[in-house]
């Protein structure tokens, strides 16, 4: 029977039964019709592609984000009692995997005006709601979101704008610059932040015409010129106290409340960009011919189709299955009074480096009413902030990784990047890594926030630990597995309990070693997290497939989603020995080092599967469902 833990992290200690997931197959057909909506509305409004290489002042970028709200395309994820969508997981998941194709969605305009109302959504009081959310849904107002400065990327906890109340009692008096604000050009507002008397981080609410406010010059971004960027300057600017979001040094909460958000929109974004290369590179690789015979013909260039067809499943999969735990947490009775995570302190997190830039756990304030929407929606996201990274993090190096095959079946075909389509994915793809925090970040956050809720007995993550210390000198070797006909999915399954307890007993060993100092040894973390991520993205295969097996129809896509799954987990399991042996290298000598190599030999004693065969059968699919495929 399956464990019943809930919340973030709870994959790793728990099991999941697949009627329990949200996959894009169980999608409710009004929400289909949502993202048909809005892509026939980018497309009928041009998709930017002239942006890339117009000016950047280029006032298409405005009045696109103007047009988008008018027709209700604006405020995705802010309630309908403030003039938005309301939407929360699988919602803004259809949207923005909709909408990827025809808007260049890491910097879009329209992305960033919604970047922009975020905090206010998510944070804002009922008056500031009224006041602002209405005309920036409609479009009426356009919105922008300021965090980045020189010195300190996006890193908002460092910020060097400063914050004092003046004498008045009635305004905070502001200083200092922000750097690469998207939309600075045409925006009204700016959600902003600064440190209060120097150390408390606050968020603010800045109106263009401020006094004291000069806006810079815009320009573009290298790759991704569709959202012209600007500096806000701020030479005591008098910001209205009402203009405060929460509280005084509530500004942490906000800025990664909002950043949850982001993550998971951003993840969808490229499984959208995603499904556009798949479906531009296997159409090219149907027409075009080399040597008498189509590109899609040749072994290497169906293996490449192949792949870049499971990374995209998988993909798909982990951020549907997000997009499921966040409407459960946000539609949960009672959910905006529930425990949130609290900021942490040295008696209850890990110690970081003074100098370190990992996040703390994502946070939001205590709700002040249990049917405030957007408070239920903050800490939904707040609760599955692990998965958000996760999703981030694999949907992004996967459509770099899509993005570069694409590129290089069409020059197999002896033409160059020089379409519209391929040359913005490819300039896209490589922003969406550092975009929303960059990977490195959002890999040290995912084990330092697993630890957190460990030690906070959230999870039963040490108990788990030492129970398979016992469990590896305890039980006989495990017995080779391979493939079965009858039960396609088996091995699959397998592989992912090994890679569980593989986790388990390396991130325990190297619990054990470093102690609450482990977030020092970043590449400890950083290989950790990997491990996390591939047992996230195969148990979300995994799960996805069991369920397509139970439905009536459809046996040729649960033969599919089998097969993808198959190949997926064969890799993941390579991947965690070699990632395993080195965290275990530098942690023991020796004899130690001996035996826990040996324990690892036990937990993934598997005979390779045959990868060759599942790419051949998965890139046929592609091909025969592909523009010009054969019949």
């Amino acid at each position: 029977m399956a464990d019943s833990y809930r919340g973030g992290g709870s994959f790793i200690v728990g099991e999941t039964e697949p009627r329990r997931i949200a996959t894009p197959e169980d999608c409710a057909e009004e929400r289909h019709r949502l993202a048909a909506a809005a892509q026939a509305f980018a497309e009928r409004e041009g998709p930017l592609e002239g942006a890339e290489t117009g000016t950047p002042e280029d006032e298409g970028t405005i009045r696109l984000v103007r047009r988008a709200g008018e027709v209700g395309l604006l405020g995705a994820a802010v309630p309908v009692a403030n003039g938005g969508l309301g939407l929360t997981g699988v919602g803004l998941a259809l949207l923005a995997e909709a909408l990827a194709p025809v808007w260049p969605f890491v910097r879009s305009p329209v992305e960033q005006a919604e970047a922009g109302m975020l905090p206010l959504a998510l944070f804002g009081t009922p008056e500031q709601k009224l006041r602002w959310l209405p005309a920036l849904t409609s479009g009426e107002r356009i919105a922008a979101y300021g965090a980045a400065e020189s010195d300190i990327g996006s890193e908002a906890l460092a910020s060097g704008t400063s914050a004092a109340l003046a004498a008045d009692g009635k305004h905070f008096v502001l200083n200092g610059c922000k750097r690469g604000v998207a939309n600075a050009g045409g925006a009204d507002l700016f959600v902003v932040f600064a440190k209060v008397d120097g150390t408390q981080l606050s968020a603010f609410v800045v109106e263009r015409g401020t006094p004291g406010l000069t806006i810079g010059l815009t320009e573009s971004e290298r790759g991704i010129a569709a959202a012209p960027v600007g500096s806000l300057f701020f030479e005591d600017a008098r910001i209205p106290a009402e203009n405060l979001l929460g509280e005084v040094g509530q500004g942490r909460r906000i800025a990664y409340g909002a950043l949850n958000v982001g993550r998971f929109k951003l993840s969808a974004g490229c499984v959208g960009g995603m499904k556009e290369a798949v479906a531009l590179a296997a159409a090219y690789a149907n027409r075009s011919r080399q040597f008498g015979k189509p590109l899609s013909a040749f072994p290497l260039i169906a293996a490449k189709l192949a792949d870049m067809n499971v990374r995209t499943f998988v993909a798909e999969s982990v951020v549907y299955r997000t997009a499921g735990l966040i409407d459960e947490a946000a539609s949960a009775p009672g959910s905006a009074d529930r425990d949130t995570p609290k900021d942490s302190d040295a008696s209850d997190a890990p110690d970081a480096p003074e100098d370190s830039d990992a996040p703390e756990d994502s946070d939001v304030p205590d709700a002040p009413d249990a049917s405030d929407r957007g408070c239920r929606a903050a800490e939904a996201f707040a609760e599955y902030a692990l998965e958000c990274s996760i999703g981030k993090i694999l949907a992004s190096e996967a459509l770099e990784a899509v993005a570069a095959e694409t590129v290089q079946i069409h020059a197999a075909g002896g033409v160059g990047i020089r379409d519209g389509k391929v040359e913005r994915i490819c300039g896209h793809s490589r922003a969406a890594r550092f975009l929303e925090g960059a990977n490195e970040i959002n890999r040290l956050f995912i084990p330092a926030a697993l630890l957190r809720r460990a030690i906070k007995s959230d999870l039963p993550l040490i108990e788990k630990a030492q129970a398979l210390q016992q469990e590896l000198l305890d039980s006989p070797p495990l017995p080779l597995s391979s493939a079965s006909p009858e039960a396609p999915l088996a091995k699959p399954g397998a592989i992912l309990s090994a890679l569980k307890k593989t986790f388990l007993m390396v991130g325990g060993l190297a619990v054990q070693k470093h102690g609450l100092r482990l977030e020092r040894e970043q590449t400890i973390v950083a290989a950790l997290a990997d491990a996390m991520i591939d047992i996230y993205a195969l148990e979300s295969a995994l799960l996805r497939s069991g369920k397509q097996a139970l439905r009536t129809a459809g046996a040729s896509a649960a033969a599919h989603q089998a097969d993808m799954t198959a190949l997926f987990a064969e890799e993941a399991a390579e991947r965690a020995g070699t990632r395993s042996r080195t965290i275990l290298a530098s942690l023991e000598r020796g004899d130690e080092l001996l035996l826990r190599l040996s324990a690892l030999k036990r937990l993934l004693r598997f005979v390779p599967g045959d990868a060759t065969a599942l790419r051949k059968r998965i890139a046929a699919r592609v091909v025969a469902a592909s523009p010009n495929g054969p019949e």
